[in-house]
């Protein structure tokens, strides 16, 4: 098969989750023609992606959160007026995709949750098979446990994932564990998506704890913490713009620019680590059997989903902010789950290439 991806940019996640299908596909004899990649102003393509992805990749102006001065919180009304006012820019990226669609004509579309892919399914008539793909469709299942309250914030995001999946004959949902499809709703419950990196790093026992934080704004945070537990390494890794590779704060604590080698293996030799509740990273901090602290962007109600979903399948705990002292609490009585982890990952392959190659 001919196919093309259309990516959200936003975190790493989707990235991540790119990068292994693409390895997947490609080891099977299948072609990813071409890469599109929604583009935030607040952030910067990581270079790992470019470093993996070996196909012609085409960035565009894309639907994204807006957050606070402090670079924390999410507000989802300004992300809906100022998405809202930027209609013509992303109606000129829809545009793009169209060129990208006609010039390579792809046996298939693999959206990983970029909106423009879902406005392109809207506003075009495309006769390519449409696959979307992501962990927020998960929350459309029958046996999803949302968060109590905040049923605007569950509409609208249940809403984001009706535009995200437009037109989709299958809506691929990644999970920490395994669940009944329901067809109907063409949902479909896969494992998650490890690069080979992961799956071969080597997970050993050390006395640091790895922080990611997407929103810089955390740094405070992590900042204060450190402050009371100076005697405890700490490897923190954001995506702040412009900051350099490395910030070495004292002996026992560094900032580091997201460097997807150096994450792995931070990650690999680490005692906990403490997150934003994304879900590639709880993710992978299974995989690896490493405990999490999981601290859900404000306002980021996915997040809150992720963290609660996570907890249920034995990730760890959640909180509402960087706080050393309740990981160090909890690390006597976490249960490694990474046995029966990685066996439900191992399927991940041969159910990914069955739902993407058949009819």
């Amino acid at each position: 098969m001919k196919i093309v991806f259309i990516v959200q940019g936003e975190g790493r996640g989707h990235l991540t989750q790119a990068i292994s299908l693409y390895q997947i596909l490609i080891k099977n004899g299948h072609e990813v023609a071409h890469v599109i990649v929604g583009k935030s102003k607040r952030r910067q393509l990581p270079q790992f992606f470019e470093d993996n992805i070996k196909v012609p990749i085409t960035r565009l102006e894309s639907p994204n959160f807006i957050v606070d001065k402090q670079n924390k919180s999410v507000s989802i009304f300004k992300t809906l007026l100022v998405n809202l006012s930027r209609i013509k820019t992303f109606l000129r990226s829809v545009e793009e995709i169209d060129k990208v669609v006609k010039k390579e004509r792809p046996d298939a579309i693999i959206n990983f949750y970029d909106f423009l892919g879902g406005l392109y399914f809207l506003l075009k008539k495309v006769e390519v098979k449409h696959i979307a793909l992501a962990h927020q469709f998960l929350l459309s299942h029958s046996a999803f446990e949302f968060p109590k309250g905040r049923i605007y914030d569950r509409f609208s995001l249940l809403a984001g994932n009706k535009l995200a999946g437009y037109k989709a004959q299958r809506l691929l949902c990644l999970s920490f564990q395994p669940m009944q499809d329901e067809p109907k709703k063409r949902l479909f419950v896969t494992p998650p998506l490890f690069r080979k990196a992961v799956k071969e790093a080597k997970s050993s026992p050390g006395d640091h704890f790895l922080v990611y934080i997407v929103n810089h704004g955390y740094a405070d945070q992590v900042k204060a913490f450190h402050s009371k537990h100076p005697e405890i390494p700490i490897h923190c890794f954001w995506d702040k713009k412009d900051a350099p590779k490395e910030l070495k704060v004292d002996k026992n604590l560094t900032f580091h620019v997201l460097d997807e080698t150096k994450f792995i293996d931070f990650m690999a030799s680490c005692c906990g680590c403490l997150a934003t509740a994304g879900f590639e990273s709880i993710c992978e901090a299974m995989y690896l059997g490493k405990p999490v602290l999981m601290v859900p962007v404000k306002g980021h109600y996915e997040q809150s989903c992720n963290a609660l979903d996570a907890q249920k399948a034995g990730a760890g705990i959640s909180n509402q902010v960087f706080d050393l002292d309740i990981l160090l609490n909890y690390l006597p009585d976490h249960q490694d789950v990474a046995a029966s982890f990685q066996k439900w990952a191992a399927k991940s392959e041969q159910l990914f290439l069955q739902l993407i190659t058949e009819e």
